[in-house]
């Protein structure tokens, strides 16, 4: 990177491009950007945060780039008509992928330890990030979410932390394969399953994604994970388990709670350590082990570790309660593939109340890609009580094929027995949503790369109100 260069992100209020935005800026370089949803109207509070730190904002319209020595910042999906890219192209300027960024960083810190996972990688980077933090470690997080502990008045979109230590941690993705850009010191390896890639694709990236670390951490429990875990000599990998006694870390004696989860880990022939988690569900004690492990990968005993990572307060719109009114529970959720909806799922039927819950696709590819495996996961996890809506999947604009809509997959769910129904937009999901509404009820607003879907879920509080 060079100092005299203006970075220019071009959707800098994503939830990617935001948190490598501050860690540019707040590093010493010159940040400005813009966004199709500045332009539109929507999420104006990230953009005044953006504003108030010093980022300068243009419409994408190609008007903030004008200096041939920006490097325009996009991500790997940007298309060439995007007037931003016509202007930098017009300029000779170059480009860059938000993860060629990143990864730059990522690459050059003294030790990085990078997350990786079909499901589970924000909230362990959460955990990781606030373990180093509370132990002093002084770390910087990359992370693609907002994590509750860092959140201030003045920080209120607290999805990157800038440290002035050595660790640098960050979620990475495979789902574009740029996950073969990073070189981590410490490989956290959490699940596989089919998501966006083929199981053939994704398991050529995390095997070279682990084979490149100093250490692994891998899930026993995942058979893909598992099996990564075989091919690794013993000195560089660690694994962990809630169930087979030959992980390095296994989790016993777990206690659900509504508020949270607690359990005991051991590691090898020592004695068990409790701990109790402020965050709900069995997946998030298999985060928090791979949170441990890390931090063992680190040379941080486990008992520190342990006592650091209980006052973890979750990340944004992971099963976030939102409200109650009228006896109904109002959760904003950002499940969106079906290993991470059988995650909410799992949670939720831990106690009673029925669910009536609203489904946003994100985005018409990953509907094509994976409609049986929807199909079968709502099917599978739905009680006869349960309701499903859904609106048509998110779309911001960009060329795409909409063979497969939401009223397929719920034509499918209906078809194996269990209660749903689609409807064209979500004003249209959310009357019917408070028509069911009974006290007991939990209302579930679940999606990805939508900022409005938790305005949403807070509209549907305050009309329960």
């Amino acid at each position: 990177m060079e100092r005299d260069r203006l970075y220019f992100f071009c959707g800098i209020g994503g939830s990617g491009m935001l948190p490598l935005a501050l860690i540019v800026q707040q590093r010493g370089y010159r940040v400005a950007g813009s966004d199709r949803a500045l332009d539109q109207g929507r999420t104006a509070a990230k953009f005044d945060f953006l504003r108030s730190r010093g980022i300068a904002l243009f419409p994408q319209d190609g008007s903030g780039l004008t200096r041939p020595d920006s490097v325009l910042v996009t991500s790997a999906a940007v298309e060439e008509t995007v007037p931003d890219v016509k202007a930098a192209r017009a300029l000779d300027a170059p480009l860059m992928t938000r993860a060629q960024l990143l990864a730059q960083l990522f690459n050059a810190a003294p030790k990085a330890v990078g997350v990786a996972g079909t499901s589970g990688k924000s909230t362990t980077t959460g955990m990781i990030g606030w373990l180093l933090h509370q132990l002093g470690r002084r770390p910087t997080v990359m992370n693609g979410a907002v994590m509750k502990n860092f959140v201030t008045p003045d920080t209120p979109f607290a999805s990157a932390l800038v440290g002035d230590g050595d660790l640098f941690v960050a979620e990475v993705d495979e789902s574009d394969g740029s996950i073969a850009h990073y070189t981590p010191h410490v490989a956290v390896l959490n699940n596989v399953a089919f998501d966006h890639k083929s199981l053939d694709e994704l398991r050529q990236l995390f095997r070279d994604f682990t084979g490149k670390a100093q250490v692994a951490v891998l899930n026993l429990d995942n058979p893909e994970t598992a099996r990564l875990a075989a091919e690794l000599p013993a000195d560089k990998r660690l694994t962990y388990s809630l169930r087979d006694e030959t992980a390095d870390l296994l989790a016993g004696d777990v206690a659900p709670a509504p508020d949270g989860i607690a359990f005991h880990v051991r590691e090898g022939a020592s004695a068990a350590i409790p701990v109790r988690l402020g965050v709900p569900g069995r997946h998030n004690v298999a985060n928090a082990l791979a949170a441990l492990a890390a931090a063992r990968a680190l040379g941080i005993e486990l008992a520190e570790a342990a006592r650091a990572l209980e006052g973890f307060g979750g990340i944004r719109r992971r099963l976030e309660v939102v409200g109650r009114a009228g006896g109904v529970t109002v959760i904003d959720d950002f499940a969106h593939n079906p290993d991470k909806l059988a995650a909410t799922f799992a949670t939720l039927h831990d106690f009673p109340g029925r669910l009536l819950l609203m489904f946003q696709p994100h985005g018409f590819g990953p509907l094509r890609l994976m409609r049986q495996e929807f199909i079968d996961c709502f099917a599978a996890n739905l009680t006869p009580d349960d309701v499903l809506v859904m609106p048509e999947p998110v779309y911001f604009g960009g060329t795409v094929d909409r063979s497969v809509s939401s009223g397929d997959i719920a034509e499918g769910i209906r078809a194996k027995g269990r209660q749903a129904v689609s409807f064209a937009d979500r004003p249209a999901c959310g009357e019917h949503l408070l028509s069911l509404a009974r006290p007991g009820d939990r209302i579930v607003v679940m999606g990805a790369r939508d900022d409005t879907l938790s305005s949403f879920a807070e509209g549907l509080l305050r009309r329960l109100g």
